[in-house]
């Protein structure tokens, strides 16, 4: 089915303005990044997260209350902040919650965990790393390298509390936590990388739908001002003509009868810019019909020459052709005087060729003025409006339109 012709309003309203495309349109990529960094936090920290279980539960029996209780404040903000992670809702949230959570519980760690040895790390130290990644997701840039320099030198500090600050945990203590330090300086520039190189797409993606949408408002524009001009000057420039040239009663009744119209057709403006005519197939012949319409309203004593066989062309192409013809003819007849007006309608193959021919003293086609809109919307830009061509030969001998439509 044929999609429903626009009106220029209704085109108008379907180009997005620059607050539309910020929202919906400009930030997709940061969008899609976030994701993908909530994806790869998540696995990672489904496997730090299922290694520090493990090793929770391997000692489950020798817990007291509080170490269940640091247990608990840890490990179900994790799981929170996996779930969010893999559904893609409340992600920040559930991140910054578990941060702060973790944070927390490694500082209480030493005093829950008095009197345990510390030869051996216990489970809470795996997850010094998941705490950064999480802060990631969950705070702005700045938080996320306090985060990574705080959470490292905690664990330092409780590992150094754990051990009684002997000689032999600071060597292993200042190793692990540099190399901590180090690795969530990497996993912060990272995502700060990734979010940087995704905004940039963004901001080129909003400049390029913003200067689309200038250009297509522009280009609307300009092809309805056209479209007005060509409009007003062939209703307008018709009844004029033909009122000055009439005579008897009937001639009167004609130009009465094309004023009307011209009034009727700028009262309907929008659609006859935006179509100008219906697209159902019209015969060839009905544009020789219209043509010597056009001349019995001018009050013109000359003939339509009808030529080649019958076939069908667009009804938008037919009414172009009419209009623009309509408007060489009254050229004709407004600076030659219709002298040797001479009118031919040529039907090939599936096209069609119409050719005004006038025997007037001839214009100079590059003089004329910008705001002579007679040949430049009503002719020259009505045909390359339909895909058709016009060509103006004109010299001392006369003048010659030759306008033209060929199927694609």
């Amino acid at each position: 089915m044929a999609a429903e012709s626009l009106s220029i309003r209704e085109a108008w309203t379907q180009i997005p303005s620059p607050g539309s495309a910020e929202t919906e349109i400009e930030r997709f990529t940061s969008k899609r990044m976030e994701r993908i960094l909530a994806t790869v936090v998540a696995i990672g920290s489904a496997v730090l997260g299922g290694w520090a279980l493990f090793t929770a539960l391997a000692a489950l029996d020798d817990m007291h209350a509080g170490q269940l209780t640091i247990l608990i404040v840890v490990f179900v903000p994790l799981l929170a902040m996996l779930v969010a992670c893999a559904i893609g809702r409340a992600v920040r949230i559930a991140s910054g919650t578990f941060a702060i959570a973790y944070v927390v519980a490694l500082a209480a760690w030493p005093t829950v965990a008095a009197g345990d040895s510390a030869d051996s790390q216990p489970w809470i130290f795996f997850l010094v790393n998941v705490s950064v990644v999480a802060a990631l997701l969950a705070f702005p840039l700045r938080v996320q390298f306090a985060v990574g320099v705080a959470v490292p030198l905690v664990y330092g500090y409780v590992r150094l509390v754990q051990g009684g600050f002997a000689p032999a945990f600071w060597i292993s203590t200042a190793f692990d936590v540099s190399f901590t330090l180090i690795l969530g300086f990497v996993l912060i520039s990272l995502g700060w990388m990734f979010r940087s190189v995704a905004a940039g797409v963004d901001d080129a993606r909003g400049r390029a739908v913003a200067s689309y949408a200038s250009a297509a408002a522009a280009a609307a524009a300009e092809e309805e001002r056209v479209a007005m001009s060509a409009l007003m000057h062939d209703s307008v420039l018709a009844a004029l003509i033909a009122a000055e040239r009439a005579e008897s009663d009937r001639a009167k009744e004609l130009a009465v009868g094309m004023a009307r119209e011209a009034l009727t057709r700028l009262a309907n403006t929008e659609a006859a810019v935006a179509q100008e005519g219906s697209d159902e197939p019209v015969a060839q012949t009905q544009v020789v019909v219209e043509l010597r319409r056009a001349l019995s309203e001018l009050g013109v004593d000359a003939v339509v020459e009808e030529r080649g066989g019958s076939g069908v062309i667009p009804g938008r192409v037919a009414r172009a052709l009419v209009l623009a013809a309509r408007q060489a003819i009254g050229n004709a007849v407004t600076h030659a005087g219709g002298r040797g007006l001479h009118v031919v309608a040529e039907q090939e193959h599936d096209g069609i060729r119409v050719i005004v021919i006038d025997a007037g003293p001839g214009f100079d086609l590059e003089g004329i003025g910008e705001d002579r809109l007679g040949i430049r919307a009503s002719i020259l830009a009505r045909m390359a409006g339909v895909a058709g061509t016009a060509r103006i030969d004109s010299g001392d001998d006369g003048t010659v339109v030759t306008l033209e439509w060929m199927p694609s």
